[in-house]
């Protein structure tokens, strides 16, 4: 079972002496001459003689710093903490993503106190909606299968402490109504990019398809959404060939899972389609056994899609959301597909299939083509596709391409939610690369942009209305869902939650222009 934590969120102007709380966080900016404390709510003096011993303390201000010092008797917080924002560029003011940051690294940082007061600059709702975002990402921890025993059988609670509980926003702005609807926004957001986050850093040992489905209808359980689920008969009753392909080869069968949110007064319909692969093995293509350590991430774009589509229902959008959560595990044996057999996607266009290890955009042609026969008015697919992505935008970038008109809005929504999207080309050179003797198509292509062949592939399966073709637009999030690295702002190890974010934005942003 898949259990999600919700940050409590407020907002106050009072006095900080009448906020008790564990901990009181404010902002140090890194200056051209040293450390620079940024506006906060301590009286003149004690925000003078703090700012004049920042120095002296070591302390820089760089971006992820966070210092923890005694309480001041000026407020009525048991220890003050110090956030670093980084060099401030054009202007004065942190942007609000780099608030966002700052207040995501100190309560991540800040992990088994119960309430934090956040006083960073914020004396706008835009500006203290970044901070409770923030807060909301920095929020989380996954203990995983963490029994807690140690070996003489005792129990530890060490590596078990909880995540920070309850964050008050302190800005003059609390009492706005504006504010009130950014902080449950900000909540409901924070819960579904941290659902993503406990997905993607399941075990394959326990979220495979079956489990993955089960867990969709458990956390839509309260929402009014549809969850349907296709198992392996309905799935070759319908002709779903490339879900069926991949998922040959292990003993868990693979699933489709159709994930509905439909409001009576919807003013769009969005098809969001998500590459579900709870482990890839490259199938007989076989990886190297390094390169097999982190392929439970590979399900990342279908929680995503899921986490969106809750977040949408929860937030009560007039926005119809269908998302299609393709899911098969890729694993070799002697029922498993092989290179040089032929596919029958849905709707029935062939594959050649020339390497196993390129099976996301196979379970992804079917989520292409079953969305397209419902017309909706965009399609977007979301997927952890290619190590071609890594190599052209490293592991903090995402890679969107597609239809001009889908692929600007995403990156304009991606800026605006402060996530890293990069949109890139189609060429056309690049499909004469993916022809086969045998089928319609071939799976692999042209390696040199890698990337973009694979959104090529895709491209191909994205049906027409009235003789149009739907607008599309395919994200590959390969590198920027799962942080092997150490955690930074509000980013934690292992799963990241990317790209909930700029899809619920994108959504909001096709409403703003269409309501």
């Amino acid at each position: 079972m898949i259990t999600t934590t919700e940050l409590h969120l407020s907002a106050s102007a009072k006095d900080l002496k009448k906020i008790p709380s564990d901990a009181l966080v404010i902002a140090v900016a890194k200056g051209p001459d040293g450390p620079v404390l940024l506006e906060s709510p301590l009286p003149a003096k004690a925000a003078r003689a703090l700012g004049d011993s920042l120095e002296v303390l070591g302390i820089t201000g760089a971006a992820d710093e966070v210092r923890r010092l005694p309480g001041l008797p000026e407020t009525g917080a048991d220890s003050l903490v110090l956030s670093g924002v980084g060099p401030l560029e054009g202007g004065t003011s942190p942007s609000t993503e780099t608030l966002r940051r700052a207040a995501g690294a100190a309560v991540r940082q800040l992990v088994g106190l119960d309430t934090v007061v956040l006083a960073l600059p914020a004396d706008t709702t835009e500006a203290a909606a970044a901070v409770a975002e923030g807060a909301a990402f920095g929020a989380y921890s996954y203990d995983g299968h963490k029994s807690g025993l140690t070996p003489d059988g005792s129990v530890s609670t060490k590596n078990t402490r909880t995540a920070v509980k309850s964050v008050v926003v302190h800005t003059p702005v609390a009492a706005e109504a504006a504010l009130t609807s950014a902080l449950e926004r900000a909540t409901i957001l924070g819960k579904n990019v941290n659902t993503t986050r406990t997905l993607v850093n399941q075990p394959p040992s326990h979220l495979y398809p079956e489990t993955f489905a089960q867990a969709a209808k458990e956390l839509a359980r309260s929402l009014p959404v549809k969850v349907t689920i296709m198992d392996e008969k309905r799935l070759e009753r319908d002709g779903y060939g490339g879900i069926l392909g991949v998922g040959k080869g292990s003993s868990r069968p693979p699933r489709m899972v159709k994930v509905e949110y439909s409001p009576a007064k919807s003013a769009v319909h969005l098809a969001l389609v998500g590459k579900g692969i709870t482990f890839d093995s490259g199938g007989l293509s076989l990886k190297p056994a390094a390169g097999m350590q982190t392929m439970k991430l590979d399900m990342a774009g279908a929680a995503v899609v899921l986490s969106t589509l809750l977040a949408v229902a929860e937030l009560g959008l007039p926005a119809k959301i269908t998302a299609w959560l393709c899911l098969a595990e890729n694993m070799p044996s002697g029922t498993a597909q092989r290179p040089e057999d032929v596919l029958s996607i849905y709707g029935g266009r062939t594959v050649e299939v020339l390497n196993t290890d390129a099976e996301g955009r196979l379970v992804l042609a079917d989520g292409l083509a079953a969305a397209s026969e419902e017309a909706p008015d965009a399609i977007i697919d979301i997927a952890t596709l290619t190590g071609a992505q890594m190599i052209a935008l490293g592991t903090r970038v995402s890679g969107v391409m597609g239809d001009d008109g889908v692929r600007d809005a995403v990156k304009a929504a991606a800026d605006r939610a402060g996530e890293q999207f990069w949109p890139m080309p189609l060429p056309e050179e690049l499909r004469p690369s993916l022809e086969s003797q045998v089928a319609d198509i071939a799976n692999i292509g042209e390696r040199n942009g890698g990337m973009m062949t694979a959104a090529v592939f895709l491209r191909e399966f994205v049906g027409q209305v009235d003789g149009e073709k739907i607008p599309w637009a395919h994200l590959d999030i390969a590198g920027p869902a799962f942080n092997e690295g150490s955690p930074y702002g509000y980013t934690p190890k292992a799963g990241t939650g990317v790209g909930v974010r700029t899809l619920l934005a994108y959504v909001e942003d096709v409403l703003a222009r269409t309501v």
